[in-house]
């Protein structure tokens, strides 16, 4: 089972917690309501890349949100028109062709650790995709559990573009999931760009909303799943991680086991008596 639905210490639990609300970003910019973070790249003049540094920051608070007590989803977004055009071409792309294998390693599993921090975090993200979504941008919205975009959209896995293969953080082992093996194998071989409707036709978009709706619709989003049983929540985003690579009995057992933790939680409890009362199930994560 996961070690996010093992029995720990309650001593090492309570070590291990975070409340994030007053979180201070360098790299972008990073906002909690009422326990829905918004993480904004901020760079609109260049359509929002990321630098060596907002890689790993954000690498660094994916991985202290699995202990945050505060936030119980998250909403990542771009500044102005657009989500993120990638890797910066000059602070990212330029100084890579001139390190050696040992060094391209290990940026390259760095780039990829945002991703795994991202999956394994318990919160459901929601990300709010406008204009440009390109290169890793594109990868952090694959990393994503929700995807909203607009109509005006384009996404593009466009490593083979630059020279590169499609498999960078994790693409050909989640985007098929998303869109299929066929569909993905074009975006990966070809680098092509793809437009919001046919991204929303497709399955990678679970919504298209009007640009200057689309946040609040991906903060509403977040908002109601707050209210929801988050710790169950976190229990199924593991599982949806997870059983990619279980058989179906193997799975079926796993969710045995997630499904008998979650019947032992007070909001569990709640939803019953809530049932019996005719009235609505107020729930609070534990």
């Amino acid at each position: 089972m996961s070690e996010q639905i093992d029995r720990v210490d309650p001593a090492l639990a309570a070590g291990n917690r975070k409340t994030l609300a007053g979180y201070r970003a360098t790299h972008f910019l990073w906002e909690v309501r009422e326990r829905v973070a918004t993480v904004t790249l901020n760079r609109p003049e260049r359509k929002n890349p990321l630098t060596f540094e907002s890689y790993a920051e954000l690498r660094d608070l994916f991985g202290q949100l699995r202990y945050a007590t505060d936030v119980n989803a998250i909403v990542i977004a771009g500044a102005g028109d657009n989500f993120c055009s990638g890797g910066d071409v000059h602070e990212i792309i330029g100084p890579l062709v001139r390190l050696k294998a040992p060094e391209l390693l290990m940026f390259t599993r760095m780039t990829g650790d945002l991703v795994k921090t991202m999956r394994a975090c318990p919160q459901p993200i929601v990300a709010a995709v406008d204009g440009v979504c390109a290169g890793a941008g594109a990868i952090v919205a694959m990393s994503s559990d929700v995807r909203f975009g607009t109509a005006r959209s384009k996404t593009a896995f466009l490593f083979n573009r630059v020279g590169l293969a499609g498999c960078d953080m994790g693409a050909c082992a989640i985007l098929p999931r998303i869109i299929g093996h066929g569909r993905a194998s074009e975006l990966l071989y070809t680098g092509r760009a793809l437009g919001g409707e046919e991204a929303e036709r497709w399955g990678f978009y679970n919504r298209l909303c009007a640009p200057e709706a689309l946040l609040a619709e991906a903060q509403k989003l977040a908002a109601e799943l707050v209210q929801g049983p988050t710790f169950a929540n976190g229990i199924t985003k593991t599982m949806l991680h997870q059983e990619w690579a279980m058989t179906i009995e193997q799975a079926i057992e796993s969710e045995a086991q997630a499904q008998t933790i979650c019947m032992l939680t007070e909001d569990f409890t709640r939803a019953y008596n809530a049932f019996v009362a005719k009235s609505k199930p107020r729930f609070e994560g534990n």
